[in-house]
């Protein structure tokens, strides 16, 4: 993988000494991927520390896209870029869209036309005109590490398929986190 500078990273070394959640995205100008991203920017990184988890986003654009992908999202945590897609290849990730089989990601709070709108005004009025990655390509998400141990893989099936982020939280044992603008009610 690439980071934000161009520095090569062997993608072991994202979860070699500590346990990793490794979110995939589509591409940097996919609307549910903002969406999705832009909540995982909520997650705090006190929560993160407390577990010993790192929180990584990779894309699969040119690493140039990296920074102002952070910007638009508020995303301040780990973002690399694999633009041959090596590793979603080798992690089996699809291209294409499968059926809509009534999944909808809790995150993404566009509807297709107006997010697909946004998408394709960012495209038209980035620096170049770039759909930053393969837009047939689709994501997924890992909890990896320590080591070469694997704890959960999900390969999504669709642009609406992400897993919820408080469910990845848990089950790397992260604290979960209030997505929602509504207080908490705590049943007593």
């Amino acid at each position: 993988v690439v980071d934000a500078d161009g520095r090569s990273v062997p993608f072991k070394a994202l979860f070699g000494e500590r346990r990793a959640i490794v979110v995939f995205v589509r591409n940097f100008l996919c609307y549910t991927c903002k969406e999705y991203v832009e909540d995982l920017a909520k997650v705090p990184k006190a929560f993160l520390q407390e577990a010993n988890v790192r929180l990584i986003v990779i894309g699969q654009s040119s690493y140039h896209h990296i920074k102002p992908f952070c910007s638009l999202t508020g995303y301040a945590h780990e973002m690399y870029v694999d633009p041959q897609r090596e590793i979603y290849k080798t992690l089996g990730m699809k291209r294409g869209e499968g059926n809509y089989v009534s999944v909808r990601s809790p995150h993404v709070k566009s509807n297709t036309l107006l997010g697909s709108i946004r998408s394709m005004w960012r495209a038209m009025t980035g620096p170049a005109f770039d759909f930053q990655g393969d837009p047939a390509q689709q994501g997924g998400a890992l909890i990896l590490g320590p080591g070469n141990e694997v704890h959960f893989l999900h390969l999504d099936k669709n642009r609406l398929d992400h897993v919820p982020i408080n469910t990845i939280l848990q089950l790397a044992g992260v604290r979960t986190v209030n997505f929602t603008n509504q207080p908490q009610i705590i049943d007593i």
